[in-house]
């Protein structure tokens, strides 16, 4: 049997459509764990970097103490990126929207399904969404609606973060390029980290 003959045919009770629909599915997890596995091997380079031990880090990270030494002598040619800052008010468009991002998921286990974002907070999490301009203006206007419809629910400090965010996004740093010490993934998975922290210690 041909392929042009399968193609013309329910398969059983399973049709093309719908098996496409189910390898796209599976496409977007193995897309998002490869890029998972990317930004941790970047990770570890940054800690590794900063003078984190291999143990410490193979402790962190579930890896084996030989697989992180693998990662870190595979980067170690490069030599230690230049020292990070890690203050939450940075100018650069990769950590402005890791806050962003941090603060959409901040409203989405505040307020469940009635979240607007948590559905967006969702796909990127799935790596069907990422961060292009558009998907990062769209995650935007559903922070704010959830901001504006629930004001009473939210803390303050999510508007005053947004208010921040947003002036940072509106007007780009001119030394965006600069930023040192790690690319973009890992800036934003950073700033992500650091805004949900001090949402949650009310600052």
């Amino acid at each position: 049997m041909t392929g042009g003959e399968d193609r013309g045919r329910d398969l059983g009770a399973l049709t093309e459509e719908q098996a496409g629909w189910m390898f796209a599915e599976m496409n977007e997890v193995i897309r998002a764990g490869e890029e998972a596995r990317t930004l941790r091997a970047e990770m570890i380079k940054v800690l590794a970097g900063r003078g984190w031990t291999q143990d410490r880090i193979a402790r962190l990270t579930g890896m084996s103490q030989p697989a992180v030494s693998k990662q870190v002598t595979k980067h170690g040619a490069d030599g230690p990126p230049p020292p990070m800052g890690l203050t939450l008010d940075q100018g650069d468009a990769p950590w402005l929207e890791g806050r962003l991002w941090g603060l959409a998921e901040e409203i989405a286990e505040t307020l469940g399904d009635a979240a607007r974002c948590a559905g967006h907070v969702r796909a990127v999490a799935r790596g069907k969404k990422r961060f292009a301009p558009g998907d990062v203006d769209a995650l935007r206007r559903l922070v704010e609606e959830d901001l504006r419809a629930h004001r009473g629910d939210l803390p303050g400090g999510y508007r005053a973060a947004y208010d921040a965010i947003g002036r940072g996004l509106d007007v780009p740093s001119k030394a965006v390029a600069a930023a040192p010490g790690a690319t973009p993934g890992v800036r934003r998975a950073l700033a992500r980290r650091i805004q949900r922290d001090r949402l949650r210690d009310g600052a």
